[in-house]
């Protein structure tokens, strides 16, 4: 008898839900928009897995919801914020998400913002489509170069050493904060405070924890240089929003490129931060294209199955086990 799934959407990109469906009996939320938690509860009674997205909340109560059969979670994300590992922990259940497969195109996509930021791209090209572009005056959309320049990662692991290597590329000086990788060949260790002064742009690659909401507020941001650019592909809560809008409007900071944000999706509510010319600002792309994301549901599928046919699983998240029934709270990472 075929084990359920539970997949948080109807219709995923590449062919993954259809292997999916072959081996499992598969239910699904059928709507396009983000299921609510009651939504996913009323599905989960019975299921051995749930494929959700990485902003789809999973908690203790959609857990319990499934009840004992559930052994498997996996995200389609790289990111894990939007579980309770601790929850899951608990109830002995492997959690999986999908590195790598995600870390060169989210490299290039981070690249694009660095270079949107810096040279002005996209108040130059507001300017354009909305007719006021009338003379050519030396002095106008004037940006500041990429070659050269330093850069600074917050976070050094597969995204952010792709970024590394395309920054080579420019010619750019690499430093690098994160306690678990020293210097390499691509890039410097230093501590988080000379990363900060001495970037001419500064990267954030580190997922969102208790540790690192709000990493960059104030504080970092008055340590920076007012000709700095702060990029950001990791998630919205690292960075103080708030803090950010008052550096870049008064000056002390030079541009910002944000791919993702505190509210995701905004709908029609929108952050001031999506109207300020020196920001450019973009809805959760980094991994869109059409192969990393077909890649992402792939990988998230070999999860669920390899789990469920007692075999080890192929990427659990840090702290979890490969095996169901085999993590207790205790075992996760301070």
């Amino acid at each position: 008898m075929k084990k359920r799934v539970l997949t948080t959407r109807e219709n995923l990109p590449g062919n993954g839900l259809d292997r999916l469906s072959d081996a499992a009996e598969r239910v699904a939320w059928p709507g396009d928009g983000k299921p609510g938690p009651s939504d996913l509860a009323a599905l989960a009674p019975g299921v051995s897995g749930i494929l959700a997205l990485g902003n789809d909340p999973v908690d203790g109560a959609l857990m319990d919801a499934a009840g004992p059969s559930l052994r498997v979670i996996a995200l389609a994300s790289m990111g894990f914020d939007n579980i309770d590992r601790a929850a899951a922990a608990e109830r002995g259940i492997v959690v999986t998400h999908t590195p790598r497969v995600l870390a060169e195109t989210t490299a290039d996509l981070t690249f694009a913002l660095i270079l949107a930021a810096r040279r002005r791209i996209g108040a130059a090209r507001a300017s354009l489509a909305s007719g006021s572009w009338g003379l050519f005056r030396m002095h106008d959309y004037l940006g500041l170069d990429i070659h050269g320049a330093t850069l600074g990662l917050v976070g050094y692991g597969q995204i952010g050493r792709a970024v590394a290597r395309r920054a080579h590329g420019f010619g750019m000086r690499v430093l690098h904060h994160d306690p678990y990788a020293p210097d390499d060949d691509l890039s410097a260790s230093v501590g988080l405070s000379t990363l900060l002064a001495e970037s001419d742009v500064v990267s954030l690659h580190v997922p969102l924890t208790e540790e690192t909401r709000h990493l960059i507020s104030t504080r970092e941001l008055t340590a920076m240089k007012p000709t700095a650019t702060l990029v950001s592909t990791s998630r919205g809560g690292v960075v103080d929003e708030e803090a950010l809008l008052h550096a870049v409007r008064e000056g002390r900071l030079h541009s910002a490129g944000l791919d993702v944000f505190e509210r995701e999706p905004m709908g029609t509510e929108l952050s001031p931060l999506v109207a300020e010319p020196h920001v450019v600002t973009l809805p959760h792309i980094g991994s869109a294209t059409e192969a990393t994301r077909a890649a992402m549901v792939d990988l998230a599928v070999d999860n669920i199955l390899d789990v469920l046919a007692e075999r080890p699983a192929r990427t659990p998240l840090p702290g979890s086990p490969a095996v169901s029934g085999t993590l207790k709270r205790a075992d996760l990472p301070v």
